[in-house]
């Protein structure tokens, strides 16, 4: 009697890769969070969490950067310190601040669909900075939007009021930001593509 044992793939190997880019994208976004600074015209801290947006973005492409953003918010959901500070839990997402890590998946799946549009993705480096400069300003508007929503319904505040604190006093910051992409694009290449 013989018995026959041939291996079944239940999940390809570029799906295996992709989920792995992921996670590393989220994590490096993790990381982020604990860089961070006092914003003298906001009580939201400045972090490096929306660099990791971008990059995810940028490196990953909308369906794999949109995913890596959802592992980063689940993963702070159920308790990993990944938040700003080292915040977790539902609690920062329900918060003053909630908005922002509720927009990170959707803010990457733009950046990188504007970054590289429907077709497969080309290295960053390949792609025209004034393309990469609209896709993360456009990130940006989103990551913008959730965080004046959030803040305005948390704190039962005017959308004016909230989008001072929440959305212009971090120009400079997200300004900062957009340009460290565009120097990591073109002098790196961190595997995707």
């Amino acid at each position: 009697m013989s018995v026959e044992s041939d291996s079944v793939d239940l999940v390809g190997d570029e799906t295996v890769e992709n989920v792995a880019r992921a996670a590393v994208f989220a994590a490096l976004t993790g990381a982020f969070a604990y860089v961070s600074f006092q914003n003298p015209f906001s009580p939201a801290p400045v972090t490096l969490q929306v660099l990791g947006v971008f990059l995810a973005g940028i490196y990953l492409g909308p369906v794999w950067g949109g995913f890596s953003m959802l592992l980063y918010v689940a993963a702070g959901a159920v308790g990993a310190p990944v938040f700003s500070g080292g915040s977790a839990g539902l609690g920062a997402l329900l918060g003053p601040y909630g908005g922002y890590l509720w927009s990170y998946p959707v803010a990457a799946a733009l950046t990188g669909l504007l970054a590289h549009g429907t077709s497969a993705l080309t290295k960053p480096r390949d792609g025209s900075v004034p393309r990469l400069v609209a896709a993360m300003v456009a990130g940006t508007a989103v990551i913008y939007a959730g965080g004046t929503l959030g803040y305005a319904f948390v704190q039962d505040v005017g959308l004016y009021r909230s989008f001072l604190v929440t959305a212009v006093a971090f120009v400079p910051a997200e300004a900062f930001k957009i340009a460290a992409a565009v120097g990591i694009t073109r002098t790196e290449d961190l595997g995707a593509a």
